[in-house]
């Protein structure tokens, strides 16, 4: 007992001294510490929502003053950027709520938490999208029929650079904060903000085509923003199907594998799975053991297995291992009894 209190005093420090390397690695943290568990579920939302107030409120300023541009010089492509501007700093109010959610403790109905909302609001999010490049389309389109000439050119030039500058500063922030933190939701999100950026710079195209006398110009650009966002459309789709249908990256799993590998005891690594859980990643594996070693022998190799895991995996919470004995000449499979409940 005393050898191990020393032993996870000595642990304690070594964690201590090691974390500011760590918080200079922040695409790989790790945490197996009581008080540590605390930060995926509670700090890590934090910031978050931190995140995603700035943002709305630098979105919302840009936005806002993009529409008083649009309002006096009728520029459509304008106004397709400011409409998609606007509905990216909207994207903060899904994502806020299952921020919060996540917060929430497991419960007898949610026994896996609420960090599921946070892919929910992924798909909030893609319809969000969605209906931003539908209307940008539909009045680019409806400008093309019926041209107009854009007025106050040199102040949809000044509205298009706000607007870069505006999603510039939130992607960084956004991209910087989800990768800290193992949000992917926050990351698609800072790189659609990258994108919306520079749609913006495109809207000068539109302003300079204006200002040589091309009435087109403008709702041609329109047109080309609504393509840009039908680009973003689709890699958001993808990332968030990825994460609802649980897939995860197949580094992660070799990663695993090797950690399991080293632990002392461990014979095989048998089925290994991994699952995202909001911003947090749950294990389930199976690990091949001594058939001779006692049950607290066993769990004992159980435990390594999973400390090994914590460490190796970034933005690991969690792991279910469980220990099969490693088979003997002619001893019957020890999970017959389960295959007649196999999935054909």
């Amino acid at each position: 007992m005393s050898d191990r209190h020393q032993h996870s005093h000595s642990h304690d420090r070594g964690h201590r001294h090691g974390l500011r390397h760590r918080l200079s690695h922040l695409l790989t943290p790790h945490s197996h510490e009581t008080a540590d568990k605390v930060d995926p579920a509670l700090e890590s939302s934090a910031r978050g929502m931190r995140a995603l107030w700035v943002s709305l409120a630098v979105l919302g300023v840009t936005a806002l003053a993009q529409a008083v541009v649009v309002a006096v010089s009728g520029s459509v492509a304008l106004l397709g950027d400011t409409v998609h501007n606007a509905a990216d700093a909207l994207t903060a109010v899904p994502l806020g709520i299952a921020f919060v959610l996540g917060r929430r403790a497991a419960t007898r109905r949610f026994t896996y938490g609420y960090g599921r909302a946070e892919d929910l609001a992924g798909l909030v999010i893609v319809l969000t999208i969605a209906a931003s490049a539908a209307f940008a389309g539909w009045t680019a389109i409806d400008r093309l029929l019926d041209p107009r000439p854009v007025q106050h050119v040199p102040a949809v030039a000044v509205a298009a650079l706000v607007g870069f500058a505006g999603n510039e500063w939130v992607a960084r922030y956004r991209i910087r904060v989800g990768r800290a933190i193992g949000s992917a939701a926050l990351v698609a999100d800072g790189l659609h903000a990258r994108t919306d950026g520079f749609t913006s710079l495109a809207v000068l195209l539109g302003a300079g085509g204006s200002a040589l006398g091309w009435q087109l110009a403008d709702p041609i650009v329109g047109l080309a923003i609504t393509a840009a966002i039908a680009l973003v459309l689709r890699d958001a789709a993808r990332e968030v199907f990825r994460r609802v249908m649980d897939a995860v990256d197949p580094a992660l799993v070799d990663r695993a594998e090797r950690a399991l590998t080293e632990v002392a005891g461990v014979r095989g690594v048998g089925e290994l799975r991994l699952r995202w859980i909001g911003h947090r990643l749950r294990a389930e594996v199976a690990v091949v053991v001594d058939g001779d070693v006692t049950v607290r022998q066993a769990h004992r190799i159980a435990v390594d297995a999973e400390h090994a895991l914590l460490h190796a995996v970034p933005r690991l919470t969690a792991a279910l291992v469980h220990a099969d004995p490693e088979p003997a000449p002619g001893e019957a499979d020890p999970h017959l009894p389960l295959a007649h409940h196999a999935v054909a």
